[in-house]
């Protein structure tokens, strides 16, 4: 494994990253909550990447990864300067934006941010508004208490160790809000999604599908495969959805 390249943020945090170098538009791949970039997807886009000559960026969030930082405190905020800042440094030209889990609300904050410099998104399980939707929301009056009065709480992970989710997680997340106000996408974007995901509901799915202002928007549920989607099938099914948003006047 090569190590990582570095920069650091405006706010001084250090992010590490890999870019490969190749035609545009270029392959930015946004992880998951406590993810990171050596993971299954990741890596396999890099290598989709590197066969066809084209462009890609991976790295990891603050607290995430090769990145520095602690985890709990960071928040969605934090992590989209992370990601514009990357954008901004290290790519130049139009964007093919992939989004795994709550790298999918990462995806729709940057489109928000710089819409002019995204060529095609794909979304992967996306977690829009999870902060509010489904940590808050899914707190019982005594837990809300606790976070507010302790400044966090844990909660329970099927797929890794515990979160740590703090108060600033919670506060910071609804100035981040995608799915209550306006969302414009003018590109094309797949959104993929399996029906046996326990952590992100096709409901989420249907929601973001029915509330961006899209031209070119396509859901494909996937019957049986959970949150992960990093099975071959699904795995080629990433690669296709990349190719048809980057094909021109897609």
């Amino acid at each position: 494994m090569s190590e990582p390249s570095h920069i650091t943020t405006r706010q001084g945090r250090r992010i590490a990253y890999h870019a490969t170098p190749g035609q545009g538009p270029m392959v930015v791949f946004l992880g998951g909550l406590k993810s990171d970039m050596e993971g299954t997807k990741a890596l396999h886009l890099e290598s989709w990447a590197r066969e066809r000559g084209r462009a890609f960026l991976r790295f990891d969030y603050s607290g995430h990864g090769q990145s520095g930082g602690r985890f709990e405190d960071g928040c969605i905020g934090d992590w989209a300067e992370d990601t514009r800042e990357v954008v901004e440094r290290l790519t130049s030209g139009p964007l093919v934006v992939v989004g795994s889990s709550m790298g999918g609300w990462q995806a729709l904050l940057l489109a928000r941010a710089c819409p002019g410099r995204i060529a095609g998104m794909v979304t992967i399980a996306a977690a829009p508004d999870f902060t509010e939707d489904g940590w808050w929301a899914g707190l019982d009056e005594a837990g809300r208490a606790v976070l507010m009065q302790r400044g966090q709480v844990e909660l329970p992970s099927d797929y890794m160790e515990p979160y740590i989710v703090t108060r600033r997680m919670i506060e910071d997340g609804r100035e981040n809000l995608v799915l209550r106000s306006p969302l414009a996408l003018p590109f094309p974007v797949r959104c993929l999604q399996g029906t046996a995901d326990e952590a992100v509901s096709r409901d989420t799915a249907l929601r973001l599908l029915d509330h961006a202002d899209c031209p070119d928007m396509r859901l494909a549920l996937v019957k049986g495969t959970d949150h992960r989607f990093s099975d071959p099938a699904c795995l080629r099914m990433i690669e296709t959805a990349i190719e048809e948003v980057s094909a021109p006047g897609a």
